[in-house]
């Protein structure tokens, strides 16, 4: 009785302790997307430190429509993104500092390592679910409006 005890109480520190290494999510905000076919507003996860951003949306199963991760890289530069350990296609929307979109790489390959550029500078990448851009009619040069754009 003793040792069950014990091996259950070491099993739930252990679940606690992995847990909290999992755990952490990156900072939420609100997005906006102002596209020909209205304003489009999206709940994100924002990935600004390299282990956030390493991480992505990798592992997961599913991305909920009007959900997004935000990859904000601190000032415009060529970008490079890939979908290693990525289960869900992913609409990559490449985004420069003055909130204009630049480029969207659509229904990107799921679990590759195949290099998507940016195409350019540019200061954030927001990955949504695959098929939102079009879904949506968001295009290169609409706007997006979040706390890390200068207008």
């Amino acid at each position: 009785m003793i040792k069950r005890l014990a091996f259950a109480v070491m099993l739930v520190a252990v679940c606690l302790v992995a847990s909290s290494l999992t755990a952490r999510s990156a900072e939420k905000q609100i997005l906006e997307i102002a596209s020909k076919t209205g304003v489009h507003v999206f709940s994100i996860e924002l990935a600004v430190t390299d282990e956030e951003r390493s991480r992505g949306l990798m592992y997961r199963r599913s991305v909920p429509e009007s959900y997004g991760m935000l990859f904000d890289f601190k000032r415009d530069q060529e970008i490079t993104m890939w979908m290693r350990n990525t289960y869900v296609s992913l609409d990559m929307i490449f985004i420069q500092s003055d909130g204009r979109i630049r480029r969207i790489a659509e229904n990107t390959e799921t679990e590759s390592d195949k290099i998507i550029p940016s195409g350019g500078q540019v200061r954030a990448v927001l990955e949504v679910a695959a098929g939102t851009a079009r879904k949506l009619g968001i295009e290169a040069g609409d706007r997006v409006a979040t706390p890390i754009f200068r207008h």
